[in-house]
């Protein structure tokens, strides 16, 4: 099976900053806009869809903002995801025959019985 490639992003993954700003300003940008409508008088459907836009460009710049800087300087976005250095993964994606190796070592106890007897017979 081929390997999957990764992206490798340095910087702001604008991609996120887009998506969760998205997704915040509805789940708060709707309530709020829906709650300060309580407090106007909107004739007709013309007033309601003007009156959504103004409150809720806004709302929707200010998290925008808001997203975009917390991307910045918490490097958010990437999913927590190591970085290849940090897994043992070669440049093609692929686990590295010393990382292998290593891992059944590490597996490797002398909890099993059958083990211990030959050892001791030894």
């Amino acid at each position: 099976m081929q390997p999957v490639e990764r992206a490798e992003y340095e910087g702001v993954d604008y991609a996120w900053v887009m998506q969760t700003t998205f997704v915040v300003t509805i789940l708060v940008g709707a309530p709020v806009v829906a709650v300060l409508s309580t407090l106007v008088t909107l004739e007709s459907w013309g007033a309601r869809a003007a009156f959504a836009v103004r409150v809720g460009a806004p709302i929707w710049f200010v998290t925008a903002v808001a997203v975009a800087l917390y991307a910045k300087r918490a490097e958010a976005g990437d999913g927590g995801a190591e970085t290849d250095d940090e897994v043992g993964v070669d440049e093609v994606g692929v686990e590295t025959d010393d990382e292998v190796g290593a891992d059944e070592a590490d597996s490797e106890t002398d909890d099993d019985p059958k083990t211990n007897e030959a050892e001791k017979k030894d």
